[in-house]
């Protein structure tokens, strides 16, 4: 085999393992959107998002000038499948709270807690309502031409132009110029402000780029690089811990004390509570160190 005849079963090569990579994901995606819409199974609905957001994430590598297109409708579909999730994951969180409390006595957090979730699952119901209304477009229509015009006319091009090793460099860079951001706007702010838990949920989505790039184009990386998949997702989920409990916090501000018709003492204690865990979880993170409070 002469010297162009390798490059070039080299390079075919890898346009199908990015080809199977690509058609991977975009099936679970379809599959799982396909599935979550019969009665938005909760598991349907995350690997659906799930599928979405590695979906974004490979294409960012792979088509930074989104020229296929396809950017927008697999963005448009995390947005309304994260809507209906993060509502899932709350009302999840919650009954085992009001569980919880009611095995300790705890009958008015109970009481708060069943309002907060019925107040959660009606908002679902619109949410779910919207995903019902704008999935079937976003995974339809004009999605399946772009796809395959992607895969057989674009695909080819575009491997041949990155280097993905170099593209995970560059997320490696990205995150720990975003740490270091963290850090000093924990100089400047309360770690628990709007301000730094807005940097440090930064943090976890440049996190989980790089879990996901590791993960999916794993046969494209050089060793080194080959353990990031796990040592990310434990980054993440550090700090998902974190955003999971300001999640929590803002949404029953945005609610408000009155609409739960909780007294004051009920509301104050939960919400004092709740924010003792964003504190605790803050200050057990090993991704940014968190200054003691003085």
């Amino acid at each position: 085999m002469t010297t162009d005849m390798a490059v070039h079963s080299s390079e075919t090569s890898g346009v199908q393992q990015w080809e199977q990579a690509m058609t991977k994901l975009y099936t679970s995606f379809i599959d799982y959107g396909t599935e979550a819409l019969k009665e938005f199974d909760d598991e349907a609905v995350h690997q659906a998002r799930v599928s979405s957001r590695k979906l974004l994430t490979l294409l960012s590598v792979l088509d930074p000038r989104h020229s296929s297109g396809l950017t927008a409708n697999f963005k448009q579909a995390q947005k309304r499948l994260g809507k209906v999730r993060d509502a899932d994951v709350l009302i999840q969180s919650f009954k085992e709270r009001r569980k919880t409390a009611k095995l300790s006595g705890g009958k008015k957090t109970a009481k708060l807690l069943g309002a907060v979730i019925r107040h959660q699952k009606a908002q679902r119901k619109q949410q779910r309502a919207k995903l019902a209304d704008a999935l079937p477009a976003l995974m339809n229509g004009e999605l399946q031409g772009k796809w395959d015009e992607f895969i057989k006319e674009r695909l080819p091009a575009l491997v041949a132009e990155i280097d993905v090793n170099m593209s995970m460099r560059e997320l490696e860079t990205a995150f720990e110029q975003q740490k270091k951001r963290c850090k000093e706007m924990f100089k400047q702010e309360p770690p628990g402000s709007r301000k730094a838990l807005d940097e440090l949920h930064k943090l976890r989505i440049s996190a989980k780029r790089i879990r996901y790039t590791a993960n999916a184009a794993a046969f494209a990386l050089d060793q080194k690089f080959h353990a990031h998949e796990a040592i990310y997702k434990e980054i993440q989920s550090e700090l998902g811990d974190i955003t999971d409990k300001r999640v929590w916090l803002d949404t029953m501000e945005d609610i408000g004390r009155k609409e739960l018709d909780a007294s004051r003492a009920t509301w104050n204690a939960f919400m004092e509570s709740l924010q003792a865990e964003l504190e605790d979880a803050l200050r057990r993170n090993t991704v940014v160190d968190v200054p003691a409070t003085p």
